[in-house]
C-alpha cells in the first residue's frame, strides 16, 4: 500500500510511529459531488452534472469503502448509467493494479496498468494515498470523488430521473439518526477492524478492540428492538454497516485479530447480514475470492507467508429469521 508524493510513486506503507502505533486514515481529497442539475454540492466546485454515461467507477471487489458504491449502483439501478473497472485483488509494490490475469477487469478508459495513473492524470503533482473508490468524469477528464461516503449520497440521488428509480435510503426526516449511527459504525466498526489489525502496539490494540466489540454489542441489542438501524425500513446505514460485516468471519477476525467473537455468534447480526446479503441483487456485488485474497496475499507486515485460508464456510443463503 504506497502513496504518490508530489505525483512520484512510493511504496511505502502507513507510519504509526507518531501515533503511538494507532492506525490514522487519511480522509479522501477529491470531494465534488453529482448533482442533478450540475450545481455545486457540498463541497468541491460545481459543473458535474448527473448524465447517463458519462461517469466511470473505478473500484476493488475486495475493498469495503468500494463495495458500498457498488452496492447502491446496483440498488438504484445505475448500471447501465455508470461504467465499472475491477483493479486486481492483490495489491503490492505498486499498490492497486489493473492486472487482469491477477482477477482485474482492466482499466476500459485508458488501459492503465496501475490506479496511481489515474491520479496523476487528474493531478500531475498529486500527494496522498491512492484509493478506491474513484469516480471519474469523462467529459471534464477528472476524477469526481474518492469518498465512498459522498459517492453513494450521490447515487442515491443525483441519477433519480434518469434511472427512473425513486427509493431513498437517506430520507430527510431519517438523516440525523443515520448520521449519528454511521458516526458510531465508521469509528469503531467499518475503521474499527483497520484500526485493530494494523495497529502497532499492543495498548493501540486494545483500544481499537475493545472499541470495536463495544460497538458490535450495542448494534446487536439495536437489532434487537428493530429491523433495521434506525427504524422498520433499510437506509444508508445498513449498507455501511453491511460491507465490513460480510468481511467479518471470513477477514477481520482471523487477519485483523478481532477474535473475540465470530460475526456467527451474535444471534441478531448474523441473521442481519443474511437478509441484506439475500435483498435482490446485492450477492452479486461479493466477490469472498477477490476479498481473502486481497487481504491475506497483500498485507505481507501481517501475513508473509502470503496463506490465504480456504475457509470459513459460511453459507449466507441459508434462511434468516428477520420476516
Amino acid at each position: 500500500m504506497g502513496l504518490l508524493v508530489n505525483g512520484q510513486w512510493k511504496d511505502q506503507w502507513y507510519d504509526t510511529k507518531d501515533s503511538s502505533g494507532s492506525f490514522k486514515r487519511e480522509a479522501a481529497q477529491l470531494r465534488n459531488w453529482i448533482t442533478r442539475d450540475g450545481s455545486a454540492g457540498p463541497s468541491g466546485r460545481g459543473g458535474f452534472k448527473a448524465e447517463s454515461g458519462r461517469y466511470h467507477l473505478y473500484v476493488s471487489l475486495a475493498c469495503p469503502w468500494a463495495h458500498r458504491t457498488l452496492i447502491f449502483r446496483k440498488l438504484k439501478k445505475l448500471e447501465e448509467h455508470i461504467s465499472v473497472s475491477v483493479v486486481s485483488p492483490d495489491m503490492l509494490e505498486h499498490g492497486w493494479s489493473f492486472n487482469t490475469d491477477e482477477g482485474s477487469s482492466g482499466d476500459s478508459l485508458f488501459g492503465y496498468q496501475f490506479l496511481h495513473q489515474l491520479y496523476t492524470r487528474n493531478k500531475a503533482d498529486y500527494t496522498g494515498r491512492v484509493t478506491v473508490p474513484v469516480l471519474w468524469d469523462k467529459l471534464q477528464n477528472c476524477i469526481v470523488s474518492n469518498e465512498s461516503s459522498e459517492i453513494i449520497r450521490m447515487f442515491n440521488q443525483a441519477f433519480n430521473e434518469i434511472s427512473g428509480d425513486t427509493q431513498n435510503f437517506s430520507p430527510e426526516e431519517k438523516q440525523t439518526e443515520i448520521d449519528t449511527i454511521n458516526e458510531l459504525v465508521y469509528e469503531n466498526i467499518n475503521n474499527g477492524v483497520y484500526r485493530s489489525g494494523f495497529a502497532t502496539t499492543q495498548e493501540a490494540y486494545k483500544e481499537a478492540y475493545t472499541n470495536l466489540f463495544d460497538a458490535l454489542d450495542r448494534v446487536e441489542n439495536i437489532l434487537g428492538q428493530k429491523r433495521y438501524l434506525v427504524g422498520e425500513k433499510i437506509t444508508e446505514a445498513d449498507w455501511r454497516l453491511f460491507t465490513t460485516l460480510i468481511r467479518f468471519d471470513s477477514v477481520y477476525h482471523g487477519h485483523f485479530k478481532c477474535n473475540r467473537q465470530r460475526l456467527e455468534d451474535y444471534p441478531n447480526l448474523s441473521n442481519y447480514v443474511r437478509e441484506l446479503y439475500q435483498w435482490p441483487g446485492v450477492a452479486e456485488t461479493v466477490n469472498f475470492h477477490h476479498i481473502k485474497r486481497h487481504y491475506y496475499f497483500s498485507h505481507t507486515m501481517i501475513n508473509p507467508t502470503q496463506i490465504v485460508p480456504v475457509g470459513p464456510d459460511i453459507d449466507y443463503t441459508n434462511p434468516h429469521n428477520r420476516g
